[in-house]
């Protein structure tokens, strides 16, 4: 005796990756960006490098709004540390970021003492203090006082 089974249709497509379009035409991927945020340490004798309790003000454009650096993940910014590098060249009016963006000339350059944020493509962050000699990994600051730049006492 035979036995018939039915069996649901299945229909198998083959997706290309990097198609965002009807016609199959591919779509170049985004590029990988690091995002780095610098907070201005104010406290006096800062210099002497960051400490938990001190103040830390976030540096902003000239029109008031958040000034975010951004870096494309290449051979030159391979990580968050190098990013960092990257926004302390750029903080010291060494350089531009990738989308040209160049420090405020009304804020101070990034100087020990200062904590760069860095959030990287895959979303992770950290928070790293200016050395004399590189960086080093902090907790979130806690102490965020306010802004830096000439728009930040209108700002607060």
């Amino acid at each position: 005796m035979t036995t018939s089974v039915s069996r649901r249709v299945t229909v198998t497509t083959r997706i290309n990756p990097g198609t965002g379009t009807d016609t199959g035409a591919a779509v170049a991927p985004a590029p990988a960006v690091y995002t780095a945020t610098v907070y201005v340490n104010t406290a006096r004798h800062s210099f002497d490098g960051y400490q938990h309790h001190h103040p830390l003000a976030e540096a902003i454009h000239p029109n008031g709004s958040p000034l975010r650096l951004v870096f494309h993940a290449n051979g030159r910014i391979r990580g968050h540390e190098m990013a960092a590098e990257a926004a302390f060249e750029v903080g010291n009016g060494q350089s531009a970021d990738d989308t040209g963006q160049t420090w405020p000339a009304d804020i101070r350059s990034v100087s020990v003492g200062d904590v760069i944020k860095v959030t990287g493509p895959d979303h992770w962050i950290i928070h790293l203090s200016v050395e004399p000699s590189g960086f080093s990994a902090v907790p979130e600051p806690t102490n965020l006082t306010g802004l830096a730049g000439s728009r930040a006492s209108s700002r607060r």
